[in-house]
């Protein structure tokens, strides 16, 4: 187990308030990764650990086209003032399709590690978004770890190799509490379909042995099902299991549906 707990939720940062911050620690939860970009001021941070003890609230992830460097810094020391060890700054390039300001994601990621470094913030304390070999290379040698999106356990076992031991590997999983396969696939195909549209994700699904069939929009069977984990409390933990098998310090656990809490709480009653 990390010190973050094996254990994170994923969720967008505009579905995410002090009382589901307070529920998720009480179930054991040991981070909130707040996801769709959440602004360089960083303001719907403090909320969430005003509410809790010792839950960890991390970026899942800043948006380096969209945020400056130094306002997110400014921002980390607001929070590290007030609530010491308890924020993880994480960063990453986006996606070319979302970005009219795109150039090389790699050398915008260096530098804008740079600034972060020149304006105090402890390497320690970020955390890149990263799917290919070269950005997890990048995340061990200046950052905490990775915090990779839309994949797989056998893309969390690649990623391990490249890391190595000790550095943080939280990888993201979409999952679905239903017993109805066909249903649970398709809430699943929902969500993954956009991410089909953007090209990091899939050279990423090929790298990781799917064709040309498996991510055309939809998403084959094949895809979804494991990029979805759908069925009940034993599959989804099961499917989260798989990715702390293959090395995850801790799986951050993207819930499905209108209503996350059943199998976030299936989840912790089997895992935590």
């Amino acid at each position: 187990m990390s010190v973050l707990g094996d254990l994170g939720i994923w969720r967008a940062s505009t579905l995410v308030d002090g009382a589901f911050a307070r529920r998720a620690e009480e179930l054991g939860y040991g981070a909130i990764w707040l996801g769709g970009s959440p602004g360089g001021d960083l303001a719907v941070v403090d909320p969430l650990l005003e509410a809790t003890s010792n839950l960890t609230v991390a970026t899942g992830i800043l948006n380096i086209w969209q945020d400056d460097a130094r306002s997110a810094a400014a921002a980390f020391h607001r929070i590290e003032a007030l609530h010491p060890g308890r924020f993880l700054l994480g960063i990453g390039a986006g996606h070319r399709e979302a970005s009219a300001d795109y150039r090389t994601p790699y050398q915008a990621l260096v530098e804008y590690l740079d600034v972060l470094q020149a304006e105090g913030v402890p390497a320690a304390r970020t955390v890149l978004a990263a799917l290919g070999p070269k950005v997890l290379r990048l995340a061990a040698d200046r950052t905490a770890g990775a915090h990779p999106y839309l994949t797989t356990p056998e893309h969390t076992r690649r990623a391990r190799e490249i890391l190595g031991d000790g550095v943080l590997l939280a990888p993201e999983q979409k999952v679905v509490l239903d017993d109805d396969p066909a249903r649970g696939r398709e809430t699943g195909r929902r969500t993954v379909d956009f991410y089909l549209g953007l090209q990091n994700y899939v050279a990423n699904l090929r790298r990781l042995g799917f064709d040309d069939d498996d991510v055309a929009k939809p998403g084959s069977d094949r895809l979804i099902d494991v990029l979805a984990v759908h069925g009940d409390g034993d599959a989804l933990a099961a499917g989260v299991r798989a990715h702390l098998d293959a090395g995850a310090d801790q799986v951050t656990v993207q819930a499905l549906g209108e209503d996350p809490w059943p199998a976030l709480e299936a989840i912790a009653q089997r895992l935590g």
